[in-house]
């Protein structure tokens, strides 16, 4: 009959053993990829009054988080050891079995996008050699904003709209869910989330005024600017280079 002492480490080594399959236990040693919550580039009122802290606090703290979350647990796996989060989301944008991991991670990389696209005190028109590229392809931006409202409210359900380079085209197109114009090869400039979380709050079923007061009110007109300018796809997502130990003195 074993003796208590045995029988305590019959019990600590099946715990242990069981603390190796753990996922948490995984994430944490294995050189899968890994996706942030970033701050918001401003305060969490500083889109008021159109857009409430309120719902930045829901969208931002909970639907944004929750998606962050549960694509880290996703991405736990042998197959996207040692790769970019934006790497796997191409993969499981290909793949019906990762329909899961490619939902949330997707809506990771596209609220990470949405945000750098609002500001306090935007909106207006674009100038420069952006504005110069609208009008090659819209004629205007009156005919270009035209589009975006269109693609907005012609969305049904969940989705979001955006301003897209197609090579040396500019194009307004729409997605549903959690797609993103990335898996199509296109460029994103520019993106309107509206699904009703970014919104609902404080203008209920007015999905056109929300889009309305973000165009008017809110356009992050130099990151798309600096989207169009830079050279090849945008890449979100990179996690952040873990700080340098202080040297020894």
């Amino acid at each position: 009959m074993p003796s208590p002492k045995d029988s305590w480490l019959f019990a600590f080594f099946v715990l242990a053993g069981l603390s190796l399959l753990s996922p948490a236990i995984l994430s944490a040693d294995a050189p899968c990829p890994k996706v942030v919550l970033p701050p918001l580039p401003y305060a969490q009122d500083a889109l008021e009054p159109h857009i409430s802290s309120a719902t930045i606090g829901f969208h931002h703290g909970k639907h944004h988080a929750a998606y962050v979350t549960k694509a880290n647990e996703l991405m736990v796996a042998p197959r996207f050891e040692g790769k970019k989060p934006l790497d796997v989301m191409m993969i499981a944008a290909q793949d019906p079995a990762l329909a899961g991991l490619f939902n949330n991670l997707a809506q990771a990389v596209n609220h990470e996008f949405f945000w750098q696209c609002l500001k306090p005190n935007g909106g207006g028109e674009p100038t420069g050699p952006l504005a110069e590229a609208i009008v090659k392809s819209f004629g205007s931006w009156a005919k270009c904003r035209e589009e975006l409202e269109t693609a907005a409210l012609g969305q049904f359900g969940s989705g979001w709209v955006w301003l897209v380079a197609d090579g040396a085209t500019l194009k307004v197109v729409k997605t549903g869910n959690a797609e993103t114009p990335v898996t199509q090869g296109l460029k994103p400039l520019l993106t309107i989330d509206v699904w009703e979380h970014a919104y609902y709050l404080d203008y209920q079923n007015r999905r056109a005024a929300f889009v309305k007061a973000v165009l008017d009110h809110l356009i992050n007109w130099e990151f798309v600017a600096a989207n169009f300018a830079r050279p090849g796809p945008y890449a979100p997502l990179e996690p952040p280079s873990e700080p340098k130990p202080a040297s020894e003195p």
